[in-house]
């Protein structure tokens, strides 16, 4: 029996004697009233109301059980992880028909083909997501992980309304697991396949402590949870440390088509070419008269000598 277990049947067992307590403290309490005497009527009804107290204290014993025990359980008693059982191929024979009627000798029957079957791969992280890989940490080699819960509730522990079948709408999706002697810093890797399909995936360095509770999840649009079977497998540095399925039933949601505003083109006014205005005929030059003014010499006449009279001085 687990820590869980034990847990769970301890609280059971104090809601039992709780009840009965409770029912005989109030019979108790009953018949003293009934009783003649004084003093034995007070001793019968203060022992009816000391058990309904310890009935009390049984039930508030048994609420605060398991919101407190668990973690300071696992702290001294971490989790180890449950073995995971590897599925075996049972081949079941076929059923061969003998004939009792032979048309001709010549004709045989043809024997059936039976199908041989394979051993299914080790699981191992892409090249692509390895590529991803921040952390230099060495991992610790005995570091264990639980089989991995599946419920939609959130994340809590105990895990709420956990389950392997889930319908339509699914919506947000939370994989819960514990852990032990995890080193942080780890790079620390969850991958969630659908039919053997990777569809989603987280790698990080590991930001929680050595041991406790963890989980992993992913919230796609509704119309991306496909009928089918899911796997979810967690990784250590390169080393595969758990997993889990869960099955979803039911067709998705459609999702309404979105409606895209289309342009329509307003058409422009053409513009009427104006009128060309036709030139005038440009009247050929008239001619322009050239005035050549021209200056003729006039005549130099020589004067003639001077008569000398008679009586005047020779000169």
């Amino acid at each position: 029996m687990d820590i869980l277990s034990g847990v769970i049947a301890l609280v059971l067992l104090l809601v039992f004697f709780a009840v009965i307590g409770g029912r005989s403290g109030l019979l108790a309490i009953q018949a003293a009233r009934k009783m003649t005497f004084y003093r034995l009527r007070r001793q019968r009804e203060a022992r009816g109301w000391r058990i309904l107290g310890v009935s009390i204290l049984l039930l508030l014993l048994a609420i605060l059980l398991p919101i407190f025990a668990l973690p300071i359980a696992y702290e001294y008693f971490p989790p180890t992880p449950a073995p995971t059982v590897t599925p075996t191929i049972t081949v079941v024979p076929s059923i061969t028909l003998t004939s009792t009627i032979t048309l001709t000798p010549t004709i045989t029957d043809t024997p059936l083909v039976t199908d041989t079957p394979t051993a299914s791969p080790t699981p191992f992280i892409p090249a692509a997501i390895e590529a991803l890989f921040q952390s230099s940490v060495t991992p610790n080699p005995k570091v264990v992980f639980s089989t991995l819960q599946f419920t939609t509730d959130g994340f809590a522990y105990p895990v709420s309304n956990p389950g392997t079948v889930f319908q339509n709408p699914v919506g947000h999706m939370y994989a819960i697991f514990t852990y032990d002697q995890m080193i942080p810093g780890t790079q620390w890797t969850a991958l969630w396949f659908h039919e053997g399909t990777l569809i989603h995936y987280q790698t990080l360095p590991w930001d929680g402590g050595t041991g406790g509770v963890g989980f992993t999840d992913w919230n796609p649009s509704p119309d991306q949870w496909v009928p089918g079977l899911y796997e979810v497998q967690n990784f250590v540095g390169e080393e595969f440390v758990g997993n889990g399925r869960f099955l979803v039933q039911g067709t998705p949601p459609t999702l309404a088509p979105t409606i895209t505003p289309t342009f329509t083109k307003i058409p422009t006014h053409t513009l009427v070419p104006s009128s060309t205005i036709t030139p005038s005929r440009t009247p050929p030059p008239s001619g322009t008269p050239t005035f050549t003014l021209t200056i003729k010499p006039s005549p130099v006449t020589a004067s003639p000598n001077p008569t000398v009279g008679e009586g005047s001085p020779t000169p």
